[in-house]
């Protein structure tokens, strides 16, 4: 059932390339397989001071299981809890984007894309206000990652 769940959320946020466009998802080209991309991701992750790695779902080995086929994608699940006490107790939906995540797929093309969400999208989406300095940790701290896995 988790692995149905990540999968339907998997497709509704990357359908197309038109995700690239998506207020508050950054999205970017990656020169590496889409395993290798989260691999890097991974490691820098994992290189980071107080980070730790929750998941990472294979979404084309769980179509698999299923006796499905889907392009190469993967998500890292990660993160280290700081954020937590500042936007919890005030604002306990933004759970549902926590922790941090970075999905990398590859398109029709054969094109490998990376893709974050924003520490402002978190504000947007769950009407966070007076939190500027916690959303850009999210922010900072993802695109780093990001930039980690990509080049």
């Amino acid at each position: 059932m988790k692995y149905k769940l990540l999968s339907f959320l998997f497709a509704a946020l990357l359908l197309s390339d038109a995700s690239a466009q998506v207020q508050g998802v950054v999205a970017m080209p990656s020169k590496f397989s889409v395993a290798e991309t989260i691999d890097r991701a991974e490691a820098a992750v994992k290189a980071a001071s107080g980070f730790q790695i929750f998941a990472r779902v294979d979404f084309q080995a769980v179509a698999a299981t299923q006796g499905g086929k889907v392009r190469p994608a993967q998500l890292l699940i990660f993160g280290r809890g700081t954020v937590l006490p500042a936007l919890l107790p005030q604002y306990p939906t933004t759970a549902i984007d926590l922790p941090l995540k970075i999905v990398a797929w590859e398109d029709e093309a054969g094109k490998v894309m990376l893709a974050y969400n924003t520490g402002e999208y978190l504000a947007q989406r769950h009407g966070v206000m007076g939190k500027d300095d916690v959303l850009k940790r999210i922010t900072d701290a993802t695109a780093a990652f990001a930039k980690l896995a990509i080049e």
